[in-house]
């Protein structure tokens, strides 16, 4: 099976990095398919902690080939930043490649993104403040920066100018702020090119050449299907395609080359941003599980919101992806609680709802029916067999496979690389 998609199920930071590098040593390429500097993947390698944001998190592993494909809006400033720490730590990343189309993060896209969110006061979604939204509505709209553009100096400084053009009416009459020249833009941009060449390539044919010869690629995706802008809770979504399907769209490759999909959960649900969250906790358990949990942002910093598993969002992302495979990750963080709720349906003016409701005003007033399982004390960082679990915490992740409607291959017990337990094997 040699092309291996991995998205999130939930909101995002459900450990995908983990599951990526877990597969790091029988995987030949590893490629990010969409977002950009806005999610976060933090690996931690022999006790040292490695937070991503941009490159995949595949190039942590030797002999892995990394890609940033099409899908991506990439902040060139953000790229070189990440290689160089990665380089002053010894990490051989010569092998990146990126692809040609993969539209270009400037600063006014910066810029307009800060000064949008705040210009909408208590409607605000929640950005990272990246300039990743207005990347992706300038390639919608055609006006956007590829990387092939700054290899041709008279044809990006035409795009520059077409940009500004209407960027800067909106800088200056409604947000009161000072227009940007196409000169600092242009020399900005400019001057990464000789750097990103050598990296610059058709990552499409690149990936369908690997496939062809029956290696393993891996499509790793940021953020998660309920941010993807398409199947999430829009508008407080990603401005790219985070389900299963963009990884074709961002990389090049048909739909029929991607064998398996690998859905990454975590044993309870968190969120950063606004938007309906409905098993979110606003009490002494909700801080409990972000303390224990560590849920802060690996890009922003910001607090996540915490909150009980979600079957119904589970069994949503399996459906739109067609995830075979889940890996469960941070149940270790469970531990210690005598009871566990688990949402397993919702409750809309006193309607049951089993599945997420089509109706955004509905899942804004869903309320969570739950069901309660047993806990347990003991610590299960150093258990590698399921067999070797708590009982309490094998009827937890059985009960759970069962409402979701796929298998739970992998459990993630620990923070550290080898904390995991494999039920089942994610390539054969």
């Amino acid at each position: 099976m040699p092309g291996i998609v991995i998205v999130g199920v939930q909101w995002g930071d459900e450990g995908k990095g983990k599951a990526t590098d877990l597969l790091g040593e029988r995987t030949d390429w590893v490629v990010k398919f969409n977002g950009g500097n806005n999610a976060g993947h933090t690996v931690v390698i022999g006790g040292e902690k490695y937070a991503l944001h941009l490159l995949p998190s595949g190039i942590l592993s030797p002999g892995v080939n990394a890609v940033i494909g099409n899908g991506v809006v990439i902040d060139l400033e953000v790229l070189f930043q990440e290689l160089d720490a990665l380089g002053a730590r010894g990490i051989d990343t010569s092998k990146l490649r990126v692809s040609a189309n993969a539209h270009v993060i400037t600063h006014y896209h910066r810029t307009l993104d800060k000064v949008t969110e705040r210009f909408l006061g208590k409607r605000q979604i929640g950005t990272t403040g990246r300039g990743i939204g207005p990347a992706y509505a300038d390639k919608i709209n055609r006006v956007g920066i590829r990387v092939q553009d700054l290899f041709d100096e008279s044809i990006l400084r035409q795009k520059v100018e077409a940009a500004l053009d209407q960027k800067n009416h909106l800088l200056v009459k409604i947000f009161n702020r000072r227009a940007i020249s196409a000169d600092e833009i242009v020399e900005d941009l400019l001057s990464y090119a000789d750097r990103v060449r050598p990296m610059v390539c058709d990552t499409g044919l690149l990936l369908n050449d690997a496939l062809d010869r029956g290696e393993v690629v891996v499509f790793e995706g940021g953020q998660a299907t309920m941010l993807d802008v398409d199947h999430g809770t829009y508008p407080f979504v990603t401005s790219s395609s985070a389900t299963a399907g963009g990884a074709a769209t961002g990389s090049g490759v048909g739909p029929n080359r991607l064998d398996r999909i690998v859905g990454i959960v975590k044993a309870y649900t968190t969120r950063v941003g606004a938007g309906p969250f409905p098993t979110e906790l606003f009490d002494e358990k909700g801080e409990w599980l972000r303390k224990t949990g560590f849920e802060y942002g690996t890009t922003t910093g910001r607090l996540r919101r915490t909150g009980w598993y979600d079957a119904p969002i589970t069994r949503y992302a399996t459906r739109v992806n067609g995830i075979t495979d889940l890996v469960m990750t941070k149940l270790d963080v469970l531990t210690g609680l005598d009871e566990i709720p688990v949402c397993v349906a919702y409750d809309v003016d006193g309607t049951r709802f089993e599945e997420v409701p089509v109706n955004q005003t509905d899942f804004h007033h869903a309320k969570p029916i739950y069901e309660t399982f047993p806990g347990w004390s003991e610590d299960i960082t150093g258990v590698r067999r399921f067999e070797d679990l708590p009982q309490t915490a094998q009827d937890y992740v059985l009960a759970l496979e069962e409402m979701s409607n796929t298998r739970i291959s992998v459990i993630g017990v620990g923070p550290a690389r080898d904390a995991v337990i494999v039920r089942h094997d994610l390539v054969d």
